[in-house]
Order: C-alpha cells, then sequence, then structure tokens
C-alpha cells in the first residue's frame, strides 16, 4: 500500500502535471513560438516549455512552499529537505515540429531518492506514475515492465544528444548494438521512452546526455514496475546517461552500450 505522504506527493505531481498539460495542448505544433536555442542550433527552447514550467511552479509554491525546485528551464530554486525536478516538455523538438511525442515529467525526491513520479504523456492522455512504496501504474492501472530474457529480441528505445561529435559516437554504438537485437527505436523524448519501457511497449532503453529532469520520474516509474535501472558513467568524451532493462538482459546490453 502506498504511503499516506506519498500518496499527498503524488496528488501534487498530477496536479501540476495537469498545469502544465494545459498550456502545451494549445501551442503544440507552433514553430512560431520557438524562442531560440539552449546548447546547440538543434537544441530548441520555446515559449510552451516556459509556460508550462512557469505552471508547474505556480502549483508547487501554492501547494509545497518549503521544497526545493530543480526545472530545465528555471533552474534550482528554493530550500528545505525535498526536491521536485521538473521537466516542463520533454520532447520540445516533436512539439515544435508537431509530432505528437512529448511529456511533462514530474518527481519529487527527499535525501534517498525519488519519492514520487508522474510522466504525463499529454497528446494520448497517458499518465504513468510510481511512488517509492507502491506499484508502476498506467492510467492507474498497475503495470509491470519487459520479463525479456534475450537480447536479440528485444526491442531497445535511445535517444541522440545535440552535441554532433557526440552523436558521432552514438551513432558508432548504435552500429554496434542494431545487429545484436531486435531493432532500435528513437522517440526523442527519454520520459515517454522510460515509461513505455515500464509497460511494456519497449524491452530496454539508454540514452547518454540525459538531465535529472528527463529521467527522475521515468526512473522510479521503471524500477517500480520491476526494471532495472543502471548508470552509465561519463569520460571525457562522452556524458553519463541510463540503462534501463530486464535483468536478464541488462548486463549484456551494458556493455554493448557502455
Amino acid at each position: 500500500m502506498t504511503d499516506p505522504a506519498e500518496s499527498e506527493l503524488l496528488s501534487v505531481a498530477d496536479e501540476a502535471a495537469a498545469a502544465a498539460a494545459s498550456e502545451l495542448v494549445g501551442r503544440f505544433g507552433d514553430r512560431a513560438g520557438a524562442l531560440g536555442t539552449k546548447s546547440t542550433p538543434t537544441d530548441p527552447v520555446s515559449e510552451a516549455d516556459l509556460a508550462a514550467e512557469r505552471a508547474i511552479r505556480e502549483v508547487l509554491a501554492r501547494r509545497r512552499p518549503d521544497d526545493r525546485v530543480l526545472g530545465e528551464e528555471g533552474g534550482a530554486t528554493g530550500a528545505g529537505r525535498l526536491r521536485w525536478v521538473v521537466d516542463p516538455l520533454d520532447g520540445t523538438v516533436n512539439f515544435v515540429f508537431g509530432i505528437p511525442a512529448f511529456a511533462v515529467s514530474i518527481a519529487c525526491e527527499d535525501a534517498s531518492g525519488a519519492l514520487v513520479g508522474v510522466v504525463l504523456d499529454v497528446m494520448r492522455g497517458d499518465r504513468f506514475a510510481a511512488t517509492r512504496s507502491g506499484d508502476a501504474t498506467h492510467n492507474g492501472e498497475p503495470i509491470q515492465g519487459s520479463s525479456r530474457e534475450d537480447l536479440a529480441t528485444a526491442l531497445v528505445a535511445t535517444g541522440f544528444g545535440y552535441d554532433s561529435a557526440v552523436r558521432a559516437r552514438q551513432a558508432a554504438v548504435v552500429a554496434r548494438l542494431l545487429p545484436r537485437v531486435r531493432d532500435i527505436r528513437r522517440i526523442g523524448a527519454a520520459a515517454v521512452d522510460m515509461s513505455w519501457c515500464a509497460c511494456g511497449r519497449f524491452d530496454a532503453y539508454y540514452e547518454r546526455g540525459v538531465k535529472a529532469w528527463d529521467v527522475a520520474a521515468g526512473a522510479l516509474i521503471c524500477e517500480r514496475a520491476g526494471l532495472e535501472v543502471r548508470d552509465l558513467p561519463g569520460d571525457e568524451q562522452d556524458p553519463p546517461g541510463v540503462v534501463v532493462a530486464p535483468r536478464a538482459i541488462m548486463g549484456e546490453l551494458f556493455e554493448l552500450v557502455g
């Protein structure tokens, strides 16, 4: 049974995600709303990102004024024992180009990690959620990740960074992995990839260059759905990342993409 305190935090996350979604729907596919770029010319930020994060922060300020917030657009603010980790629009490129594959991702953490996580796949109306003590759910129903035991038949999701040099090395990893798996998919939103692993649409997922706000909610959802989540260490050339997979194939996959 979910801890009552976690249930209350989950209700806050749900309200914040819904507030963000209401800002996103009317702006979907509005290329004129793209304000500029961040890390590279292929890494856009839009008015929708900013409006959605403002909506989330308004909910958190009202319901959890003593907590900290780490948002992709607004950075780190506040103080307190708990921290909210917020991606108001995961999949901005998809969003701006009118591709209906993007999500709002919200997690709340304490010193031991994530307590609750919600990923709202806005255009599909898919809500993925989990608490530390409860089940992972999809639209309120418990879910389980893949039980795949053979990497050769696994459908694996991934994503790519925005830096061209990093992408070149990521392409080499894909070339090494592709002959060893059923196939590879690239959705363009880490929170969606992880949520789809949690409900078994994908068997596994890996990606380098993800940030805390990309994966905080998704990682908890995957763990509570019975999947293993491992950090990919970074080095001078490649940023750190994450791998999600059933335990039976994690070792082989991790070796191939590490």
